[in-house]
C-alpha cells in the first residue's frame, strides 16, 4: 500500500525553472505554484547566500516511494542542501476527494489505495480545495452548507492541467485558487461531499479537495462553541 504525501517546495523565483524541469522530467507534471516572500533579513540572506527574498512555492502530490526518489535527486542534481537552493518537505494527507481526482493528482506514481491514513489524537482536519480562479465564493458557500466556518484564499498556477481530459473527462484551467478551510475531523468528510457535489467537476469552479491531519489548533474555541 502507498501512503501519500502533499509535497512542498520552497526556492528562490529565478530557480523555479529549474524546479519544475526537475519534476517533470521525473514525471511529476502536476502541481500548483505560487509566490511568496521570505522573511530573513538581509544579515540571515547573506549568511545563507541568498540573493533575495522573492520565493516561488511549489505543491504536489506525492507517494512514499516517489518522495524518496525525489529526495535524492533533489540533492544530488539540484544540490539543494546548499545554502540558497532551497527546501522541500512533505506533509501526509488524508484522504482526496473522488477516485478520478486522486487518479489525476497520482499520475505515473504506481499509486496503491490502502486504507484512509489518520493520525492519533487529530481532532481537526485542513481541507485544501484547488478551484478555478474566480470561484472562490462558490466553494465557500458549499463549504458552509454543511458547516464549514470560513477559508482563506491564495492565488496559484497549476501545471500539468492539460492531463485532466484522460482522467476527469474535462479540461481545466492552468489559473488556480486555493482555499484554506479547518475543520472538525467528524465535519470532515461532509464537507468534502458538500464541495464536491456542489462545486465539483460538473461545476464551473472545477473543484478537487483533499485533506490533511492537523494536531494541534488555537483560536478556533469560540467559532465551535457557537
Amino acid at each position: 500500500m502507498s501512503e501519500l504525501y502533499l509535497m512542498v517546495t520552497i526556492t528562490n523565483r529565478n530557480m523555479l525553472p529549474k524546479f519544475l524541469s526537475f519534476y517533470q522530467e521525473r514525471n511529476m507534471e502536476i502541481s500548483l505554484i505560487t509566490l511568496g516572500k521570505g522573511t530573513a533579513n538581509s544579515e540571515m540572506l547573506d549568511y545563507f547566500g541568498l540573493e533575495d527574498s522573492e520565493k516561488a512555492v511549489i505543491f504536489g502530490v506525492v507517494t512514499d516511494s516517489v518522495w524518496l526518489t525525489l529526495k535524492k535527486g533533489l540533492q544530488s542534481k539540484l544540490q539543494i542542501d546548499i545554502p540558497g537552493t532551497g527546501i522541500a518537505f512533505t506533509i501526509p494527507l488524508s484522504s482526496i476527494g473522488g477516485k478520478r481526482e486522486l487518479l489525476f493528482l497520482t499520475e505515473n506514481q504506481a499509486y496503491e489505495k490502502g486504507a484512509e491514513s489518520t493520525l492519533t489524537g487529530c481532532t481537526h482536519d485542513l481541507l485544501l480545495v484547488i478551484a478555478n480562479q474566480g470561484y472562490s465564493e462558490l466553494v465557500m458557500e458549499a463549504a458552509r452548507s454543511a458547516g464549514a466556518a470560513g477559508g482563506t484564499i491564495i492565488h496559484a498556477k497549476g501545471t500539468g492541467m492539460e492531463q485532466a481530459e484522460k482522467f476527469l473527462g474535462v479540461s481545466l484551467a492552468s489559473e488556480k485558487e486555493m482555499i484554506f478551510i479547518i475543520t472538525k475531523t467528524e465535519e470532515k468528510n461532509q464537507i468534502m461531499q458538500a464541495v464536491m457535489r456542489q462545486a465539483g467537476m460538473q461545476s464551473k469552479a472545477k473543484s478537487i479537495v483533499i485533506s490533511l491531519p492537523v494536531t494541534s489548533t488555537a483560536g478556533l474555541r469560540l467559532v465551535e462553541e457557537e
